[in-house]
């Protein structure tokens, strides 16, 4: 199975999931957003957003695809180029930060690592511009009726368990946090132990299984 990480790009925009392609929850202000609504083509303005973005900050999402397949995506950008961040109540967003908006990983490959994979793709950009830390307004009551961004925004367990801190308290929207410095520790982790596996192993027990009547050791 292989896995592949690429920047979201106008070509890459039209492998998000319909639904997402055409939702300016994030990209507008709710009367803007509801009048690209009314127009009855959202997606014209959301590709005009990730088109400004990317002229003028940069890299503003990441997507995953898995042997060849969109399985996931997650969408940022400064609090300046979201005037929804500022209508949360947790509101705003650390100076130092950038605001992760939208994360989704197809439900076919949920649980296999996808969105750790996403949020470290972020991490390693973000570190090279500068930027210290991304954070989130998590939906700690996602999939419940009421009024919520439904699915614009992701669940806070989302963002928890893939190592963001609540820096925010909220019944509805915590505002979580993760510094950058940990998400890119993860890869060198891992690395570091699969290192330190292959570093104890021959080449000859790397190519062939050791018997058991064997005396030789490994490492």
């Amino acid at each position: 199975m292989s896995r592949r990480l690429v920047s979201l790009t106008l070509d890459t925009l039209e492998d998000l999931p319909r639904p997402c392609r055409r939702c300016v929850y994030w990209e507008l202000d709710p009367v803007a957003a509801d009048r690209a609504c009314a127009a009855g083509d959202p997606g014209l303005e959301k590709e005009a957003w990730v088109s400004q973005t990317l002229l003028e900050w940069g890299s503003c999402g990441k997507l995953v695809y898995v042997d060849g397949m969109p399985a996931g995506f997650v969408m940022y950008a400064p609090p300046a180029y979201l005037p929804r961040s500022m209508a949360f109540p947790t509101s705003p967003v650390s100076a130092d930060a950038a605001l992760l908006t939208t994360a989704h990983i197809v439900t076919a490959f949920a649980g296999g690592g996808l969105g750790r994979m996403l949020v470290q793709g972020v991490a390693r950009d973000l570190t090279k511009r500068g930027i210290k830390a991304i954070e989130a307004f998590g939906d700690a009551k996602f999939g419940e009726s009421g009024d919520g961004g439904g699915e614009c925004l992701a669940p806070a367990d989302f963002f928890l368990s893939v190592g963001f801190k609540t820096v925010r308290q909220h019944p509805r929207y915590p505002r979580l946090r993760l510094e950058l410095r940990t998400a890119l520790s993860w890869k060198s982790d891992v690395e570091y132990a699969l290192e330190k596996l292959l570093g104890s192993m021959s080449p000859e027990s790397l190519l062939r299984p050791v018997r058991p009547a064997t005396r030789s050791t490994v490492g």
